[in-house]
């Protein structure tokens, strides 16, 4: 007989979330993921219905792979989340929508990491209230998809530091030109935060339930940037991005890559809930859960090299009962992947993860 999901106890709710994140105490542990690729959700659902950050498109692999993709139809989504038992559909604005007028006398994206200089800086057309109604018009969609099912909605992005050194400035020359023209850096920024400040605050209007910020800044050793460093370029421009989120007293789980040890703190202060995906490259959960478990809800770190694309289906589950052994104790987890479920783990392995969830979850 072929592996499929298995009956579970606690349909989806979005107040599980919510407890978890606010470290108050639920019926089990709840699971979510950003980002699970198109092969995986057409045979839970028995379509193809794209993957859960977008539809003809995956809005995870960059801004040009954005570009004109819908996010996926919010009835597929919440379909989908009640078969697996995801307590909330998730909607994305990743990247800043800077463009830039094309060779070939279009517009579009910068993908091309051509800004080196303030000499570049009238190239730049800065979004607008076209590039925040393309975005709300999604909001509404899934706060109205998600009313009356129990689940909730959330929005991901605010990539104002990745967006320029991945796609705008480009690595080398971002960190370059933190050293020799900061303040052009952080006017980039600036500007970026300032699209993002006005869509959170339109999207807390329309009743989105809680924030999935995202800016990677660290790699498997640590920061990019010396953290006293990083902390005086970033934190103040993310902070405003964050501070109606704070005010309208909804949770916010912060997602960077890498080992973010040097960042923990200065997250806490900014009123992050919870913080993820715990990138066991640089991160230890036991370590994790004693340093930050009473203090932070953790989320993820379920590796996706080992066990999901590399072991068994008993493998997943084995690995999933030693998360559940040290992180369920005191609540505060929300079980994950550590980063998404992408299309070369083998299905039956997913599958795998989401039953033991459910099997060892329940407090």
């Amino acid at each position: 007989m072929p592996a499929q999901i298995e009956p579970y106890q606690g349909e989806p709710d979005i107040q599980r979330l919510i407890a978890t994140l606010r470290g108050e105490p639920t019926d089990r542990v709840p699971h979510f993921e950003i980002l699970i690729e198109d092969q995986h959700v057409e045979k839970v659902l028995g379509r193809n219905a794209g993957n859960t950050l977008g539809v003809g498109g995956d809005p995870a692999k960059g801004s040009e792979a954005a570009e004109g993709v819908r996010p996926m139809h919010a009835r597929d989504y919440v379909e989908f989340c009640r078969l697996i038992g995801q307590d909330a559909i998730l909607m994305e604005a990743l990247w800043t929508p800077l463009k830039h007028h094309r060779a070939d006398g279009s517009t579009g994206p910068i993908t091309d990491r051509s800004i080196k200089s303030r000499a570049d800086l009238d190239r730049i057309l800065w979004p607008g209230e076209a590039e925040l109604e393309e975005r709300l018009q999604y909001v509404r969609e899934y706060v109205a998809a998600a009313g009356g099912t129990g689940m909730g909605v959330a929005l991901a992005g605010f990539c104002i530091f990745q967006t320029l050194y991945e796609f705008v400035i480009g690595l080398h020359d971002a960190m370059l030109m933190i050293v020799d023209d900061r303040d052009f850096f952080e006017e980039l920024m600036s500007r970026s935060a300032d699209y993002y400040v006005e869509l959170v605050k339109r999207a807390i209007q329309e009743g989105v339930d809680f924030f999935y910020p995202a800016d990677d800044f660290a790699f498997k050793s640590g920061l990019f940037v010396d953290p006293k460093t990083f902390e005086q370029i970033w934190r103040p421009h993310f902070d405003r991005i964050l501070a109606p989120i704070r005010e309208a007293g909804l949770p916010i789980m912060f997602h960077s890559d890498g080992k973010i040890d040097a960042g923990v703190e200065m997250l806490i202060e900014m009123g992050v809930n919870c913080i993820t995906p715990m990138d066991p490259s640089g991160i230890d959960y036991r370590e994790y859960k004693k340093r930050y478990g009473s203090r932070v809800t953790l989320h993820g770190n379920i590796d996706i090299t080992w066990p999901l694309v590399m072991g068994t289906p008993a493998d997943v589950e084995k690995d999933v009962r030693e998360h559940m052994e040290i992180l369920k104790p005191g609540g505060r987890w929300i079980a994950g992947s550590s980063h998404s479920v992408v299309n070369y783990i083998p299905h039956e392995n997913f599958l795998a993860m989401i039953n033991a969830f459910h099997k060892y979850g329940r407090y």
